[in-house]
């Protein structure tokens, strides 16, 4: 994860809101007296709360483990998409 003040980032906003789109890495800002920001795209962020959620009961985070154990010792099963 990439640093900048607030003074770089009003700056150069937009090579910096540019180059966190593009590389899809988070860019924290620091301010004086204020604790740090942290600037993500959208898209990640919702991925972020989605994970969340997905994984803050007990339950549902046993399953995804589970199901993800289950792929990685090759017990998928592979489905054709209807549009397919």
């Amino acid at each position: 994860m990439r640093h900048v003040t607030y003074t770089d980032l009003r700056n150069n906003l937009a090579s910096h809101l540019d180059r966190v789109e593009d590389d899809r890495d988070a860019l924290i800002v620091t301010r004086q007296n204020h604790d740090p920001v942290v600037i993500v795209t959208l898209s990640d962020w919702e991925g972020m709360k989605e994970t969340l959620y997905l994984l803050s009961t007990p339950a549902n985070s046993e399953h995804l483990r589970a199901s993800i154990a289950d792929l990685d010792a090759r017990h998928g099963v592979e489905h054709k998409l209807a549009d397919e």
